[in-house]
């Protein structure tokens, strides 16, 4: 998150972003932790998502599938609670809401703590993390930032994550290379060539420092160790007891994620009446940069065995989490094979 008047939007880390007062908005009508709730008017089930963000283009398809009806159809009053929480999964199984947008590691940390939760579809199908250069920069390689430094908003999130996992995939530690605390700071950092390289998204910081006619090159993390990146998790409980209903939501929002990437201007203006003040132009710049992250050959939603596999090995390797999990009872691919 950039703190300036000026900013894209970008995907944020979802759990440990921000040491701050922690804000849920909107939260009446949220399902409690066995996936009980009482019914709308319209016979309609409530159910809520912990989005861990305020209002932002990236949450766009949830605001397609809510304006277009896609849940209400799917016999869902769907509340979008938005806030920036420090734990947006355990705050899901504290029963704030049904479910939570979150990345596979961080499931795989609640589930570590003995929080039995599941990844019932990824959304964002790359993990859009990056390491950003100058163009000019020396480093050309990963091997290259031996000695450099790095700015990071800090030792938590994805972007740290990711971090991790460059100097991993380099053989490296953080003893080798200079890391800076920058705060959410990417982009001044790298035009003030206050440090050498920073950490940020594919879809948000390239596009700032380029509307600054400051030329990049970028390093993405998911050309060099598979991560699982958002996707919509809820308890085991509310699983196991209202399949129906969990798959009525991911298949709502599925249809969400198609139209918006089918209509992206129409969904910039859609999401105008979610996001207070939102800036279109950018907005569908950056949505238009996003698109690419939530497709692939593999069908939407899909959890992909193989990168929950590299991931759970990472985590244990860098001691994230403290030793390799069932991984089978982690995710599931109601949304298709």
């Amino acid at each position: 998150m950039m703190h300036t008047r000026h900013r894209l939007s970008i995907l944020m880390p979802f759990s440990a972003l921000l040491l701050v007062l922690t804000l849920i908005l909107g939260a009446c009508g949220s399902a409690t932790t066995t996936g009980a709730s009482t019914s709308s008017p319209g016979s309609l089930q409530n159910v809520s998502i912990g989005l861990g963000y305020i209002p932002d283009i990236q949450f766009a398809p949830f605001y397609v599938a809510q304006s277009k009806g896609y849940y209400k159809a799917a016999g869902l009053n769907v509340t979008l609670q938005n806030g920036i929480v420090n734990d947006v999964i355990g705050s899901m199984v504290l029963g704030h809401a049904t479910f939570a947008f979150a990345t596979g590691d961080e499931a795989l940390v609640a589930r570590s703590k003995n929080l039995n939760v599941v990844d019932v579809a990824t959304i964002y199908q790359k993990y859009p993390v990056s390491l950003i250069v100058p163009a000019n920069s020396p480093i050309h390689t990963l091997a290259d930032l031996k000695g450099h430094s790095i700015g990071e908003p800090g030792p938590y999130g994805a972007t740290h994550i990711g971090l991790l996992a460059f100097l991993s995939y380099a053989h490296l530690t953080l003893s080798d290379v200079n890391v800076k605390e920058i705060g959410f700071n990417q982009v001044a950092a790298l035009l003030g060539h206050k440090v050498d390289a920073v950490m940020g998204y594919s879809n948000n910081e390239p596009l700032q420092l380029e509307a600054h006619n400051f030329p990049v090159r970028t390093f993405d993390i998911s050309n060099y160790q598979p991560l699982v990146s958002n996707g919509i998790i809820t308890t085991t409980q509310i699983w196991q007891s209202s399949p129906q209903m969990v798959n009525n939501f991911v298949q709502a929002t599925i249809k969400g994620v198609q139209y918006t990437i089918a209509h992206p201007q129409e969904a910039v203006q859609i999401s105008a009446n979610y996001i207070p003040g939102l800036n279109t132009t950018q907005a569908l710049t950056v949505l238009n940069a996003t698109i690419p992250i939530w497709q692939s050959h593999n069908p939407f939603g899909y959890n992909d065995p193989a990168t929950w596999q590299s991931m759970a090995q990472f985590l244990v390797a860098q001691k994230i989490i403290p030793s390799a999990q069932n991984l089978t009872a982690a995710y599931t691919n109601i949304a298709g094979a």
